[in-house]
């Protein structure tokens, strides 16, 4: 329950930053952004995934590039589904709120212990096995 807590709270604040920096993108009430924050991680968790599924094709073309346009699609539902206490005027707002609520997301989550419970840097994790191969020189 914990870690649910933490991970909504992540999201609310990079939704709020997403919002200061974005002009197309506003909420009427706190309670409007505490909404729509758990809304875009509900949506993130059942239909991003499935959306992901059905546009590999376009994400492998893209070498990755249209995720940013998936997630975009995921804030835009947000915005339908909450009008007209979040609301998202456009795709571009959306695409560039998208890319701001990613990247803030990542830096608050490195802040906090992962599900197992321990702390991993960035730059190391125990899971990841070292290469024992022979260099050419």
């Amino acid at each position: 329950m914990v870690a649910f807590l933490i991970r909504w709270a992540v999201t609310t604040v990079a939704v709020f930053v997403a919002v200061k920096l974005v002009p197309g993108i506003r909420y009427a009430t706190p309670g409007a952004l505490l909404g729509a924050s758990l809304l875009l991680g509900i949506i993130n968790a059942f239909v991003r995934p499935v959306l992901l599924l059905l546009s590999l094709p376009f994400i492998i073309v893209t070498m990755g590039l249209f995720i940013f346009v998936v997630n975009a699609l995921m804030l835009m539902l947000v915005s339908a589904l909450l009008r007209p206490a979040f609301e998202v005027h456009g795709f571009g707002s959306a695409f560039f709120g998208a890319i701001i609520i990613g990247v803030v997301s990542c830096i608050l989550s490195s802040f906090f212990r992962s599900s197992d419970g321990r702390i991993h840097a960035i730059t190391h994790h125990p899971a990841i096995k070292k290469a024992d191969a022979r260099t050419l020189d």
